[in-house]
Order: C-alpha cells, then sequence, then structure tokens
C-alpha cells in the first residue's frame, strides 16, 4: 500500500476539504444521492471498510487488524485514511461514515469514550476530514448497525427496533419511526454496560457486572480459556485443536466446535445466549420494541445462541403469557451490519459536498473567465497556458 502522501497527491479531482456535515439524518434516506460511499465499522479487534452503493450492496471491502489500543489514537486514524484512500482509488467515493464502538456526542464529531480503543473526547470526525476531501459523518456502531439493518436487512418494515450487537462487547441501538434514538447526549444505547452482576466481573468501562462481561465475545472465550488453563477434561478437545496454546482459542474458534458438537463449547454458548436473553427481557420491559435484532460476530453461532436467548426471554419477560412478544432475529447483513449502515447514513450528507463541490466549480470558471487564473489546481492557483 503506498504511502498517505503518494496517495494525496494522485489525488487531484478533489482538492478542498468539506468539513460542514447534517447534523441528523433526514427523515427520507430515499432522498439521498444514489452515490457510492464508504462505510467503515472499527471494533475492538478489527477495522472493516467498505464501498456501498445505493442499495446496500457491497462494492468492495477491505479488513485490517484495529491497532494495539495502547497506541495513540492517531495510528487508527492512520488506518482509517489508507483504506478510505485505497479504495478511493479504484471508486468515486463521495461521503464517508464511520462506526465506532464507543460513546459519540450528539453532534456526531466526538468519540467520547471507548471501552476499547484509546479514545477519550477523541475529535474524529474533523481529524479525517481534515485528510479526506469528502464530507465524513460519525456515529456509534450499533446505531449503524441498526440503520443497515432498517434500511436493507432483518428491521425492514419495523417501526420499533432494538439492535444487539455481540462482538468484543455487547453495542446496541433504539430506532423508532426511521429515526436513530441517540438521547440528549448522544450516548443512549450503551446496554453492554447495564449491571447485571452487583460485584460482578470487571469490565473495561470501569464498574463491575456489566452485561458484556457475561454476553460477549470476550466473555464467551474468557470463560474457554480458564477451562483450558484448569486443564478440564471438558476442554481437551478444544486444546487439541490449538495445539496446547490456550492464547489461541479465540470466538470463531468456539463457534465452530460447537457446530461440530463440542459439548463444552456447545455449553458456552448456551450460556452466553441465556445471558442474552436476560437482558433482552429487560429491555422490552423498558423500551418495548416489536424486534430485536441480533448482530455482531458473535451471532454468528446463530441458534447455538439464539435458541437459548429466545428460552431465557421467555421466562424472563415482566406479564408474560399477558403481553405480545417481541421477536428476536439474527441480523441479515451478518457483521457488515455497521459498514452498510455507516455507508448509507453517510449518503445523506453526500449532497451538501456535491452542491458544494458545484458551486466551487462555478465560481473557478468565472474566476477564469476573468482573470486565466485556475482556482482548481492542487498546490495553489496557477495561471493556465
Amino acid at each position: 500500500m503506498s504511502t498517505y502522501r503518494e496517495r494525496v497527491n494522485r489525488r487531484t479531482a478533489r482538492t478542498t476539504v468539506q468539513r460542514a456535515i447534517a447534523t441528523r439524518e433526514r427523515r427520507s434516506p430515499a432522498s439521498a444521492p444514489r452515490v457510492p460511499t464508504v462505510g467503515i465499522d472499527i471494533g475492538g479487534t478489527k477495522v472493516m471498510a467498505g464501498v456501498v452503493d445505493a442499495d446496500g450492496t457491497v462494492l468492495e471491502r477491505l479488513r485490517t487488524e484495529t491497532p494495539d489500543k495502547s497506541k495513540s489514537p492517531k495510528v487508527v486514524e492512520d488506518t482509517i485514511t489508507e483504506l478510505v484512500l485505497d479504495l478511493s482509488d479504484r471508486h468515486d467515493v463521495h461521503a464517508v461514515g464511520i462506526g465506532a464502538a464507543g460513546w459519540v456526542d450528539a453532534d456526531r464529531s466526538r468519540v467520547l469514550f471507548a471501552p476499547h480503543l484509546a479514545w477519550r473526547n477523541e475529535p474524529l470526525r474533523d481529524a479525517l476530514a481534515a485528510r479526506l476531501a469528502v464530507p465524513v459523518l460519525v456515529d456509534n456502531d450499533a446505531n449503524a448497525a441498526a440503520w443497515g439493518e432498517w434500511r436493507f436487512g432483518a428491521g425492514r418494515g419495523a417501526d420499533h427496533l432494538v439492535m444487539i450487537t455481540l462482538g468484543t462487547g455487547i453495542g446496541g441501538a433504539i430506532l423508532e419511526g426511521g429515526k436513530v434514538k441517540r438521547g440528549a447526549y448522544g450516548v443512549a444505547g450503551e446496554f453492554g454496560h447495564m449491571q447485571v452482576v452487583p460485584g460482578g466481573h470487571r469490565c473495561p468501562c470501569g464498574n463491575r457486572g456489566c452485561w458484556e462481561q457475561y454476553s460477549s465475545g470476550n466473555a464467551l472465550v474468557r470463560e474457554a480459556r480458564e477451562l483450558a488453563a484448569a486443564d478440564s477434561p471438558v476442554a481437551q478437545r478444544t486444546l487439541d485443536r490449538v495445539d496446547g496454546q490456550i492464547a489461541d482459542i479465540t470466538g470463531p474458534l468456539i463457534s465452530d466446535l460447537a457446530r461440530e458438537g463440542d459439548a463444552m463449547c456447545v455449553e458456552l454458548l448456551e450460556d452466553v445466549g441465556r445471558w442474552l436473553g436476560v437482558g433482552i427481557a429487560n429491555l422490552a420491559a423498558a423500551l418495548d420494541p416489536a424486534c430485536f435484532v441480533i448482530g455482531g460476530g458473535v451471532s454468528d453461532a446463530d441458534d447455538l445462541l439464539i435458541r437459548p436467548a429466545r428460552e431465557a426471554f421467555r421466562r424472563q419477560l415482566t406479564g408474560r403469557g399477558y403481553r405480545p412478544e417481541a421477536k428476536i432475529v439474527r441480523a441479515e447483513l451478518g457483521a457488515e451490519a455497521g459498514m452498510v449502515g455507516a455507508a448509507d447514513l453517510a449518503r445523506l450528507i453526500a449532497r451538501r459536498f456535491r452542491r458544494a463541490n458545484r458551486r466551487r466549480a462555478a465560481r473557478a470558471e468565472r474566476v477564469h473567465h476573468r482573470t486565466g487564473f485556475d482556482l482548481l489546481t492542487p498546490r495553489g492557483r496557477t495561471a493556465r497556458p
């Protein structure tokens, strides 16, 4: 991959940074221009980028590991920039949407806090807008995933939808009447940090007993590794698969072994599923949605996870037997929901950039007609021969 400076020098079509973006989505996504945009999904372990068209089809995708969280936030921004510029070499990108695993402020410009990344009040939108010649939108990754599922996936037609994303931790989002509910400060939907076990496992957020410590990819892997470290007989098949290297036990491996019928891995996924159902029942009592969409990497386990979640939900639901039950469905877009949703949200702001480009081009033409100077030439204004 070429350097950032080399890529910028090649990109002569875009020379002005457009910083102004819309502060909320329009009521009708159909009014957005049908242009390709880039969606970025940033999690605790991976960064996924893709060019997405107006129908939600991913035209090209790239994936890389998330830089170590101990490094400067700039390292993550460098990774995002490289991915966008790489895709821009082959696609006419009109906007970039970022789905960030953390709390994003109401203006969708700063990541206030990210438990699994080194972001603390990080001005991510402006930092990236200063490096990319297209408008940038930043939102919580679960909000982006919920939007993607509502527009193109399992949530189509649902007026009241709650998204639960199970990855490194738990993300959440609320969508009502075609609009993401962000709360007064932009941080609604952080369900993963509801306390479910007082004095329980310590969470990276600083508290104990958070929901994501019992129903997430981290929880799944932690339990498997603890059994393996104790040399439990039930972990022998898992240890054989990783040649005794406990650090190589991962969530996808556990899911694969569970599908093969390994008793320990099946039980671990059932435990995570039951905790998932308990949390969903609490959310149903508070929010009463029609549909819960379960996404994120852990949802790849499908019925090994969803079935015990539905059973626990029915046992724990307040007023069970006397109220309608919300549906619990797996996300149709899978691991790409956040990326697709972020790209679609970015499309809603692309029109402002296109209008600004047209105004700038018209102004440059008028100046050139009067003076002979070309305002659109990179690196300053130079006269045409």
